[in-house]
């Protein structure tokens, strides 16, 4: 096995630690009267407010307004996997590269989490968007994003599927297409450079209940030109980032979920 890979599997070999997990999905309608107001943004319990920008890569994370996809403690569906996933994920950064990314600085863990029109969303190179399916952002929010991925911007979308519909996927198109016009949202297969930025992924290994699909966003429709935002449809990689370290996954599959996370940040940054 290479030093990397032993790097990878090393995080999945943390001590178990005996969690409920929150099973509820879906829409819950009676979010609004128990946690105030739909307009404003939902707080996660580990939430301890944003670290200061320091140059550092950092973890973003974009949060929305409202209650869609509502999971008990866990939230709307941006919040999702919060914190664990990134603070996962940026731990095997730290192993595998030389980055040094924020990890954690007292009770603040993992990243940052921004609203699309907030400019401070402009320091940091990538964005993670979590169960897209409840997100309805303002035109500020639309109009940020667009700006964000012209100027460079990177955004991974992720923990979305058709298993009863594919109206979640129709929604994501249609509010993307408000923030970039025309742009359409691009198959990929195994072959696309993305995969192979750092490690090679088996994406068969990397599945939720039906068979992924891989979108990319790229400007002006120019498949030879950069990503500037990675679709992961009918897959949830955050989930096998946030359970592996407590034992609720199995180590092959996480292991390539890293890697697909890893890849991602790599091609972001050198492209």
């Amino acid at each position: 096995m290479s030093a990397r890979a032993l790097a990878v599997t090393s995080l999945l070999l943390l001590p178990l630690v005996p969690e409920l997990l929150v099973a509820q999905r879906g829409e819950f309608d009676g979010a609004r009267r128990m946690l105030g107001d739909p307009n404003e943004f939902w707080s996660p319990p580990d939430y301890r407010g944003n670290v200061s920008y320091s140059g550092r890569f950092t973890f973003a994370r974009i949060k929305y307004r409202g209650y869609g996809h509502f999971s008990g403690r866990e939230g709307p569906g941006w919040s999702h996997d919060y914190p664990r996933a990134e603070t996962n994920l940026m731990r095997i950064m730290a192993e595998v590269t030389t980055m040094r990314p924020f990890i954690e600085s007292g009770e603040r863990v993992g990243g940052v989490i921004l609203a699309l029109d907030d400019p401070e969303l402009f320091r940091y190179p990538v964005a993670y968007l979590s169960e897209p399916g409840g997100w309805q952002p303002t035109d500020s929010e639309v109009a940020g994003l667009g700006q964000y991925l012209q100027k460079g911007g990177f955004l991974i979308v992720d923990d979305f599927d058709g298993w009863s519909s594919d109206r979640d996927l129709e929604a994501f198109r249609f509010h993307m297409n408000r923030a970039l016009p025309g742009h359409r949202l691009v198959p990929l297969d195994g072959s696309h450079p993305i995969f192979d930025s750092f490690f090679k992924v088996d994406l068969t290994m990397v599945r939720r209940r039906q068979e992924p699909v891989y979108y990319a966003i790229f400007p002006d429709n120019d498949p030879t030109r950069r990503i500037m935002a990675i679709i992961n449809y009918n897959n949830d990689i955050g989930e096998w980032w946030q359970w592996s370290s407590r034992g609720f996954a199995p180590i092959a599959v996480s292991n390539e979920a890293y890697k697909l996370g890893v890849n991602y940040l790599i091609y972001a940054l050198t492209h």
